[in-house]
Parts: structure tokens; sequence; C-alpha cells
């Protein structure tokens, strides 16, 4: 990370103290990744529950949520690493998709950096808006691409997939070429 774009530490170590800094703010984005679902609902007048209804109400209640993790991603700024040779956004391979690494905020980059082994180097990077990144830059790319945010950041990963609701339409892989969703 760049020390002109705030990722430098201060503290003790110039001889001068200053006031302690404030612990960084968690994103929005890390909370929702942190939320867990409820147990279900106790046994009620001793009927065994409806799998069929628990497993309807989970999926649901996992749409929503996902809905809500989305929503929350479009409207906040994200860091989009640059490949350090062509300054195109960061990209990789995985079952025949490409992703887009995004993250939300400076720690969960250099966490990635570090497992990559490439902590020492600069890391170059925009930020924009998630929604821009769905909209704008995937499209831009000319092929089907998801985006993979805060890899390497155990338990607040998330994948967005390119596929309809996600991504334009254009470039969701869920459309078939007369404009209809596959299956």
């Amino acid at each position: 990370m760049n020390a002109d774009e705030g990722g430098g530490e201060g503290g003790a170590a110039d001889g001068i103290s200053g006031p302690p800094r404030e612990p960084a703010r968690r994103s929005r984005i890390a909370e929702l990744a942190d939320t867990t679902i409820p147990a279900a609902e106790p046994v009620s007048q001793g009927r065994p529950p409806d799998p069929e209804a628990n497993n309807a109400e989970h999926a649901a209640r996992r749409r929503r949520e996902f809905a809500a993790l989305l929503g929350e991603f479009r409207r906040a700024p994200v860091l989009l690493p640059l490949d350090e040779h062509d300054a195109s956004p960061l990209t990789a391979e995985f079952n025949g998709v490409r992703w887009i690494y995004a993250f939300s905020d400076e720690a969960a980059l250099a966490r990635f950096a570090v497992l990559r082994d490439e902590a020492a180097r600069p890391w170059d990077y925009q930020r924009l808006l998630g929604a821009r990144l769905l909209d704008g830059v995937i499209p831009a790319l000319g092929v089907p691409c998801g985006v993979a945010l805060d890899v390497g950041s155990e338990g607040h990963e998330a994948l967005f997939p390119p596929v309809t609701g996600i991504v334009p339409d254009a470039v969701a892989v869920d459309i078939d070429t007369n404009g209809e969703t596959r299956g």
C-alpha cells in the first residue's frame, strides 16, 4: 500500500507522542458477514418441525441476507487492487470463472498480500463503489467475471458471481442468447 494513501503508521518511534489512535471502524460488509442464522424455533405443540417448511424458511432467510449483503456492497467503497505489470484489475480463474479481487479496507488487502507472500511489494489500487465495479468495470472486461470480496480474511469472504441480479444481464452467465434466464 502506498504511504501517500493513508497506509502509514504514526507512533512514538520518532519521539513524538500523539493522541491514541481510534481503532479502525469495521465496515458494514464485515458486520454483515459476521451474522449467523438464528437457531431454529422451538417445537411447538409437541409436533416435530416440518423439514420442507424449515428448508423454505432457511432458503428465504439466506436470500434476504444475501440481498442485504449485495446492497451494502453496492453502496460501499471497495479497494480494487491492480496488477503490478499492466495496472489492470487483479483477477484469478477458479472453476472456469474469472474473479476480480476486491477488498473492504486496507487491512483486508494487507492480509491478502501476506497470504500471497507479496507483502513487501507496493500495492496500487483504485477505490470505487461496489456498484461501479459490478455495473461498469465487469462489463468492460469483456468476459464473464464475478467479484471475490476480502479473500484471505477468514470468515469475512464473500463471492458475487456473474449472474442475473448481481451483474448486468448482458454479462450474466445465466442468461442465454435469447435473453432468458437459464435454470
